[in-house]
């Protein structure tokens, strides 16, 4: 059988790469040829992870070389890699709401859960196959990440109980130990560039008539990423997109504010009933892309 390919979104996180390395396990456990791809490096979080259960980041590419592929952790062509639209969507694994078009029948598992990690778990039960300790090491991780530690609003029960079973076959011992230090690894942003700040997790929405990028970044200290504000704003003018906001996420204390360049401030302002500020919105209580930053704004727009 011709071999497939399986990958998340552009700009991977945990969850992502976690849920690529998963899927094409799933798969090739039930018979299939896979080979799970990245499109980017690891950033500092997933490398953690990587590091902490002994395993290899996957492939870099931004394209694919199979007639048949697997999409996880996303659905949208923007998101997705150069060539989609030249080959075989096979199958989804996914977690977000769906703008998907396909030509040919294909399998498409998604539930409204914190992480494709959590879904790959149940796929993995559903099937009755046994989930390697590294790759339970890795899904655990991608749920921690997605949910900050069961504490997104995005988090369901689902989450909740999937979590401590993942770890005990991880060998996990201590979650809120190994959640935190894994989630502090990825707030160390001393050494990345103002553009891999702005892009190490960002996505592209359509608001309207206004194309946006939404980047974020998980902090233990706001005001630390704020001191960089301006040379921020300098690399969002220069990315081209006429609508940029980037949200700056305490994983400590659950609240954000956002840096905001574009022409529709006052939509901004109204989204959020917050006021902007040299550029800077307060979202207090806000940790969720998902749930809490994308949908004001397509109900303003």
């Amino acid at each position: 059988m011709a071999k497939i390919q399986v990958f998340g979104h552009k700009s991977p996180d945990t969850d992502t790469v976690a849920s690529a390395m998963a899927a094409a396990d799933l798969l090739a456990q039930q018979g299939l040829d896979t080979e799970a791809l990245a499109q980017g490096k690891p950033n500092q979080e997933t490398q953690y992870a990587l590091d902490h259960f002994g395993l290899k980041p996957l492939p870099i590419s931004e394209k694919v070389t199979t007639e048949e592929v697997v999409l996880v952790d996303h659905n949208e062509a923007a998101q997705s890699v150069d060539n989609l639209a030249d080959v075989t969507v096979y199958g989804i694994y996914d977690h977000h709401k769906f703008n998907f078009q396909n030509a040919t029948p294909l399998y498409i598992t998604a539930k409204p859960w914190g992480s494709v990690s959590t879904i790959l778990y149940y796929e993995y039960k559903e099937a009755g196959l046994t989930i390697p300790a590294k790759i339970a090491g890795m899904l655990a991780s991608g749920l921690i990440s997605d949910t900050l530690l069961l504490k997104s609003p995005t988090t369901t029960d689902v989450d909740r109980k999937a979590l401590p079973e993942l770890a005990k076959i991880a060998g996990i011992d201590d979650i809120e130990a190994y959640g935190l230090e894994m989630l502090k690894a990825g707030t160390d942003l001393s050494s990345r560039s103002d553009e891999e700040l702005l892009e190490g997790d960002a996505k592209s929405f359509t608001m309207g008539s206004h194309d946006f990028r939404i980047g974020q970044v998980n902090t233990v200290d706001i005001a630390d990423v704020l001191k960089r504000q301006d040379d921020l704003e300098k690399a969002m003018k220069a990315s081209g997109y006429e609508d940029f906001l980037l949200v700056i996420t305490d994983i400590l204390n659950s609240n954000s504010k956002a840096i905001y360049l574009g022409d529709a401030a006052d939509n901004i302002e109204k989204a959020f009933d917050a006021k902007l500020e040299n550029n800077v919105i307060d979202l207090p209580g806000v940790v969720s892309r998902k749930k809490q930053v994308v949908p004001p704004l397509q109900k303003q727009f």
